[in-house]
């Protein structure tokens, strides 16, 4: 798919996550208010929703059960998820975030 468009950078406040769907993915899109990140909006625990739970810096929190992630890396950081949750590039180009989503 390469590059897609998703939402206007000022549509993502710092500190929040909002979702996009592209290619049958629901992606969460993360302001750290360092950088936008985008991750898959899957718990790898539960399958529960991310975009969800609290976003703290660079950790989101899945609001089922606990289960914490490094949005820049998708690593888990406390049980009970011990799978990472897929990661995207992300550009910011004329004000609209972009995310590099696989074919």
């Amino acid at each position: 798919m390469g590059w897609t468009a998703t939402m206007a950078a000022d549509a993502v406040a710092p500190g929040t996550a909002k979702v996009f769907e592209a290619g049958g993915r629901r992606i969460a899109i993360c302001n750290t208010g360092d950088g936008y990140y985008a991750i898959d909006d899957v718990c790898t625990h539960d399958g529960g929703p991310l975009d969800q739970g609290q976003l703290s810096g660079k950790e989101i929190e899945c609001p089922r059960h606990g289960a914490r992630f490094d949005v820049t890396t998708g690593r888990a950081l406390c049980l009970p998820a011990v799978r990472p949750v897929r990661t995207y590039p992300v550009r910011v180009q004329d004000g609209v975030i972009e995310v590099d989503l696989p074919a």
